[in-house]
């Protein structure tokens, strides 16, 4: 069975304060988007585990892999036989697209259907949020507010239909831990759903991402690929979660020449 694990972007992301725990509390909007990875989970015909990869190298250890980490927690607890695993990245990882907690989302979906394991839907959320804060999102997979530490979701009636997205990630990693100690919250919510519906023209003023003072100033060359997209005209410019990847929402396609963003990962999608 194959499925194509897909990336996100957040349209605003606040940092309301910091926990206990350790984590922080945030609001944003998340937003499924057509970037996606290829994900196979076949059952082993030798009874051998087995992971492979291809596209974007992915480097870590195999069992520190999220989809892997995924299966692996589904298999404790159903008692699954061992499975061959093969991962084609083309979400650029350090990039505040989620791709990683997609792979392990999907990858806990698949085994799901793979082996017809009964599981509730919550169940399988309570399983993406261990595996990570982002995760749960794409279960179901919908335009959501995420709230608490991004694993709180509630759907968001906003659609992106008729506008064109452009994506860039700069060669930049950008760890999302330092982000989070990079930064000060804000405690400023986002605004409230009917604002956002009635004039997507304010969005840039609007909806603010709190990581970018921090992962700007340290990161000049975000700042740039942020100032050149919103030079083709979009009327929304924002960095993607904790960044590096800063996409661009327009009205009509952009002209873009390779130069313009030369040595970049660069995406785009008419929705």
């Amino acid at each position: 069975m194959i499925v194509f694990p897909n990336a996100k972007i957040n349209l605003g992301l606040r940092i309301l304060r910091k926990r206990t725990d350790g984590f922080h509390d945030i609001e944003t909007i998340m937003i499924p988007i057509g970037l996606s990875d290829a994900l196979e989970i076949v059952p082993s015909a030798d009874g051998e585990f087995a992971f492979t990869s291809s596209g974007i190298a992915i480097q870590c250890d195999p069992e520190e892999n999220l989809c892997v980490k995924a299966f692996r927690m589904m298999q404790r607890k159903y008692g699954l036989p061992e499975v061959k695993i093969h991962l084609h990245k083309a979400i650029p990882a350090g990039a505040g697209l989620g791709g990683g907690s997609s792979d392990a989302a999907f990858a806990l979906k698949l085994t799901r259907r793979l082996f017809s394991i009964k599981v509730c839907g919550n169940e399988l959320l309570e399983m993406a949020a261990a595996l990570g804060s982002d995760c749960p999102f794409f279960i179901e997979n919908i335009t959501s507010v995420a709230s608490g530490r991004g694993e709180a979701l509630q759907p968001f009636p906003l659609s992106l239909k008729g506008y064109h997205l452009l994506l860039v990630k700069p060669d930049i990693n950008v760890s999302t831990p330092w982000a989070y100690k990079s930064i000060t919250p804000s405690g400023i919510p986002l605004p409230a759903p009917d604002q956002l519906q009635e004039n997507p023209d304010a969005w840039d003023a609007m909806l603010v991402n709190d990581f970018e003072p921090a992962v700007m100033k340290s990161y000049p060359e975000i700042k740039e690929v942020r100032d050149r997209i919103r030079g083709l005209g979009a009327f929304y410019t924002a960095m993607s979660g904790s960044g590096s990847a800063v996409f661009g929402l327009f009205k009509s396609a952009p002209f873009v020449r390779k130069e313009d963003f030369s040595g970049m990962f660069v995406w785009q999608e008419l929705r």
